[in-house]
């Protein structure tokens, strides 16, 4: 059936016009003025239709911490759907000693048939040998072109000299690796002072993962990077100091892509110490909420295009999982819930407060995963032959964000009581209806995306 979306204003990534849309089966057919020939109209006049989000930063069923995350791949796609993102890019995490083929079947067995959205998969290193190198080649085949490491957390950390030996194969196979910076050491450090001084309470949270370690971390990295001739992604970055060390490395000539994330646009650290302990607690992710001053040097980084991506690092708990660390503020489990609310928060405090305008959101959130991860233009863009993947947005559909009436498999919401400006009336997923007024329809028929090469 050929569906014509008709009256509304196309969101491109070279601005904002006038259109109808065209969706023939999956693929958009047409985008222009006066179009016919579709058996089915929708009137979308006053709404403006962005390409389907990409989030390309989620941990769904990921076991840490000592237990697991609260939405899987049915519960957190959904989640995602619900909220505009019709792809998002998981991580296969195998453990120290499995192999990367081991992880990335677990992960497709994890996903597979229970998954609302699209969906692909960055691919964990958090060994490195010659049989991991040796499985590097498969893992392109299979459609997983973009890795992540981590310079923290010394049950997934390589060390630097195997990060940058890492980095020199990815770059002769064409790939990208994500990297998560904070000085492992050092806030090892500061966790074991603050614990001997029997400072255990959710504000020892921040104080031991101040963001001069996140810096110095973004800073040692990009030298590596520098040495391995290699471009980087650098992920949830919340603060402009680990920002100026980018913006010297991309004028020493290297290419760093830059992700944010809400929270940090959003939340602050002051947070941490609410006197409710579960109230403080719920907050905590890594790196932590910064100082409510760094958000405008965020909202002008993502405005400037010196921040190329807003994904959520949805990694959800809930308040019974968080509270296995009332005791002790490093077992608190580490993440917040944010795939089902990205896009109308970026909309509502981002493009209506006028801090950044509606091609940038659609860059940030579509066109700019994309590219990087390897999914455009099949993905990211409405133009003729891409998939019918489209976000029919409201703005006068202006609602209170509450956890009762979302999706996720959680108790709370970081951003309860928040005032949207506008909302989401419709989701399309490959060209069918997948979510109407908050509601989602049909059943999980997400697809797998192999992607291609990464790069803007």
């Amino acid at each position: 059936m050929k569906t014509l979306l008709k009256g509304g204003t196309v969101v491109t990534e070279n601005g904002p016009k006038r259109a109808d849309l065209l969706v023939d089966g999956e693929k958009i057919a047409k985008v222009g003025r006066l179009l016919t020939g579709a058996e089915r109209t929708v009137d979308v006049t006053g709404c403006l239709l962005f390409p389907g989000f990409i989030d390309a930063h989620t941990h769904f069923d990921l076991a840490v911490a000592g237990t697991t995350t609260a939405d899987n791949f049915e519960t957190g796609s959904k989640a995602a759907l619900r909220g505009g993102t019709t792809t998002v890019i998981d991580f296969a995490c195998p453990n120290k000693g499995e192999s990367l083929q081991y992880g990335l079947d677990l992960w497709h067995a994890k996903a597979g048939g229970h998954t609302w959205c699209d969906y692909g998969f960055h691919m964990t290193i958090d060994d490195w040998n010659p049989a991991i190198q040796a499985e590097l080649p498969n893992m392109f085949a299979a459609g997983i072109s973009s890795f992540k490491m981590y310079l923290t957390y010394p049950a997934m950390m390589i060390g630097d000299r195997d990060v940058y030996l890492a980095l020199k194969r990815l770059k002769a196979l064409g790939g990208i690796a994500g990297f998560h910076c904070e000085n492992a050491g050092v806030i090892d450090g500061m966790i074991a002072e603050r614990k001997a001084a029997g400072e255990l309470g959710v504000g020892s949270h921040p104080l031991t993962r101040p963001q001069y370690l996140e810096a110095e971390a973004v800073a040692r990295l990009l030298r590596i990077a520098q040495a391995a001739d290699c471009p980087v992604v650098i992920v949830h970055l919340t603060n402009h100091d680990a920002l100026e060390e980018v913006r010297r490395a991309r004028a020493r000539g290297q290419t760093v892509y830059v992700e944010t994330c809400p929270q940090y646009l959003l939340l602050d650290e002051s947070l941490y110490f609410n006197e409710d302990w579960s109230q403080a607690a719920r907050y905590v992710c890594a790196p932590p909420l910064r100082d409510k001053g760094e958000q405008k040097y965020l909202w002008e980084a993502l405005k400037k295009g010196e921040i190329q991506t807003v994904s959520t690092d949805h990694c959800s708990f809930t308040l019974a999982q968080k509270a296995m660390g009332r005791e002790d503020f490093t077992k608190i489990p580490g993440g917040l819930p944010g795939v089902e609310t990205r896009g109308e928060l970026i909309y509502s405090y981002g493009v209506a407060k006028h801090r950044i305008n509606l091609t940038a959101m659609c860059k940030a959130l579509s066109e700019n995963p994309a590219r990087l991860y390897g999914l455009y233009p099949r993905k990211g863009t409405l133009r003729p032959g891409g998939d019918a993947d489209i976000v029919v947005y409201d703005p006068n559909a202006s609602h209170v964000i509450r956890a009762a009436e979302c999706a996720a498999n959680v108790d709370y919401n970081p951003y309860e009581g928040f005032v949207t400006a506008g909302g989401i009336r419709q989701v399309w997923l490959r060209g069918r209806l997948a979510v109407e007024n908050g509601n989602v329809l049909g059943a999980p028929e997400g697809q797998y995306m192999a992607r291609g090469k990464c790069g803007l």
